[in-house]
């Protein structure tokens, strides 16, 4: 109860802070208003009554981080990512990277998209943690709440959609950069965008290894990015992008059970080809894409004292579609928006011997196909002072067949700068193929796994736009979840699983003055069922200070109430710090950079037997050209 007083009083006291005369600076996390969309994505979030938080570039490069996950931890409320150590998240056994918003999650009900391209592994349904990087991101979109009406399955507990950076600016322009810390950890990325008329294209790369705060939890991450745009005329524009991304994670296992020689080596590739419209009156475009993973191997390891295994696991998966969509405006203050997606996914998996790793044992092989329509309409009453917001999605599978997905909201605005929303909506994840058919508890007559989504947000804005607070309430009722049950003395995958959650969201943020600003935000999740990395409490807090060429900040993390997968809950706070110094050259600027994170050391653990680091430390060099 103290920590949840604590946290009010450093919220509500922020929110109290005297204003300064201030001067106009752009915002880390931006308001929907501030979207601008300019690729070919199926609706402007502006047209969703859902929670939404925009995480912009500045905000990414400021963090010293290579990989998204940890800052969207920080900067979205109810949003939570496990971990098992300093570096990676793995797959396959003693994973981590799971996501959740909301306390939902597990199972990869949080749908992760690449320029709105969905990503995740075709056989076993989870998401691919260790590829969503920093590399060549212009921001990233946050949809707290079920986005079934758009997406379809996976988008349950909500939506992730990273958007990649395009070039803007006519010739070349460039920037490297170089960090080194803790544990032996190296890291490095490039990127270089070429404009030119109707032309554009960028190109950038990431490479990371560290050693790990364990022995044995060694990590190795290549990416590569590029993307091509072309504008034919004033209406039309086409692009293609291909993201290729290699990882190989060692896992030591739990302090409880120690492994020998468990490593994973994956290979992931996403490729798209769009055309987009934009004819004022009506814009969307058709997108076809593919994610696929290749030649994933596994070596599953041993205990200390066994025997090693003889054996690799392998898979390979797809999942491939084309979208269509368009919106229109046919009159004064409405929209309305449909599209048709067809997905087809799949793989395979197989076991060869260490001895001859080209022999291959039974092989796994199965696919499914969905085509789904939508169709989404809001209409703006007294100069936009009501906006109402409704839709439908009709998926057909060819496992589960129909599933109807509708959504409907309004959004009040009663003053300059104040809003009230309030939005309804389903949500649903379809059974993955390890479900489905694979290991002895698949059952192929599974059915989705839905949920109900009722969320009251409220937002205001004041002095001149330099404050921006909000508080978020929600309802979420669960059912069908997958759940393994004993039949007739056998393990079975059964849809009888059931959950309500239930809490609230603040978050704010304060530009002082153009030297001083600060942010915060705290969630508070209350659920009836036993749910694993979803905390209770979660507060993040930040102050900046950017006096000329300096920039500092100091942050504040604090987690209590959450499950590890242990017997008993963790609770921890931390302190990190950052300092940067930029130096202006006329062939562009370099920044010298620092970061300290838990600095006062805390000992703690995400995942049960894989203890967290305590102060760890990286700096490095940016530099543009």
């Amino acid at each position: 109860m103290n920590k949840v007083v604590v946290c009010a009083m450093t919220l509500f006291g922020m929110w109290d802070v005297t204003a300064i005369a201030a001067d106009s600076m752009l915002n880390d996390t931006v308001s929907l208003k501030d979207v601008v969309v300019s690729a070919p994505y199926k609706t402007t979030v502006e047209l969703t009554p859902l929670t939404v938080t925009t995480v912009t570039a500045s905000t990414i490069e400021k963090s010293g981080e290579s990989s998204l996950l940890p800052v969207l931890q920080n900067q979205v409320p109810g949003l939570f990512v496990s971990e098992r150590g300093f570096a990676g998240y793995g797959v396959s056994g003693g994973a981590a990277g799971s996501v959740s918003i909301r306390g939902v999650g597990q199972g990869n009900k949080v749908l992760f998209m690449i320029d709105g391209q969905p990503q995740w592994a075709g056989v076993f349904g989870h998401a691919l943690s260790d590829t969503y990087v920093a590399n060549g991101v212009e921001r990233v979109e946050i949809v707290r709440g079920p986005s079934s009406l758009l997406y379809g399955s996976n988008a349950m507990g909500g939506s992730v959609n990273i958007i990649t950076r395009r070039a803007v600016a006519d010739g070349i322009n460039g920037r490297g950069q170089a960090m080194f810390g803790s544990f032996n950890t190296q890291k490095f990325r490039t990127g270089i965008s070429y404009r030119k008329g109707r032309f554009g294209a960028t190109a950038s790369g990431q490479l990371d290894r560290s050693n790990g705060n364990r022995k044995g939890s060694d990590f190795w991450l290549a990416n590569e990015y590029l993307q091509l745009y072309y504008t034919l005329d004033r209406n039309w524009q086409v692009g293609s992008n291909v993201t290729m991304t290699q990882t190989k994670a060692h896992n030591p296992g739990t302090l409880q059970e120690p492994l020998e020689s468990m490593w994973t080596d994956i290979f992931r590739g996403t490729a798209s080809v769009y055309v987009h419209d934009n004819y004022g009156v009506a814009n969307g475009g058709v997108q076809a894409y593919i994610s696929w993973g290749g030649a994933h191997t596994v070596d599953d390891g041993w205990s200390v004292g066994e025997e090693p295994t003889d054996y690799l696991f392998h898979s390979h998966d797809y999942n491939m579609g084309v979208t269509a969509f368009q919106t229109i405006h046919p009159w004064e203050a409405g929209d309305i928006s449909a599209g048709i997606d067809f997905v087809h996914w799949g793989g395979s998996t197989w076991n060869s011997p260490k001895a001859d790793p080209g022999m291959r044992d039974d092989r796994f092989k199965e696919y499914e196909n969905e085509i789904a329509g939508y169709v989404m309409v809001q209409q703006g009453f007294f100069d936009n002072l009501l906006d109402v917001n409704a839709g439908v999605r009709l998926q057909h599978s060819s496992q589960y067949g129909n599933v109807w997905v509708p959504q409907a909201g309004f959004i009040v605005k009663p003053t300059d700068g104040s809003s009230v929303k309030f939005s309804w909506g389903k949500g649903f994840r379809a059974p993955n193929l390890r479900e489905l058919y694979l290991y002895p508890p698949h059952n192929p007559d599974l059915r989705p796994e839905r949920l109900w989504n009722y969320e009251v947000e409220l937002r205001q804005k004041a002095l001149g736009g330099h404050l921006d607070m909000g508080v978020s309430f929600y309802f979420i009722d669960g059912k069908d979840m997958i759940q393994t049950q004993r039949v007739d003395g056998r393990p079975r995958n059964m849809n009888v699983g059931r959950f309500i959650n239930k809490g609230f969201e603040i978050d704010a943020s304060y530009l002082i003055n153009s030297r001083w600003h600060v942010m915060a935000n705290y969630s508070y999740l209350h659920t009836d069922a036993e749910v694993l990395y979803a905390p209770k409490n979660k507060l993040f807090a930040r102050v900046g200070y950017i006096p000329g060429q300096w920039d500092f900040s100091a942050e504040a993390v604090s987690i209590w109430g959450l499950l590890t997968g242990g017997p008993e809950k963790s609770d921890y706070a931390m302190v990190n710090l950052r300092g940067a110094y930029t130096l202006d050259r006329s062939d562009g600027p370099v920044t010298l950079f620092l970061k300290l994170d838990n600095i006062n050391n805390k000992h703690y653990e995400i995942t049960y037997g894989c203890p967290m680091p305590g102060f760890t430390m990286m700096g490095g060099v940016d530099f543009r050209f």
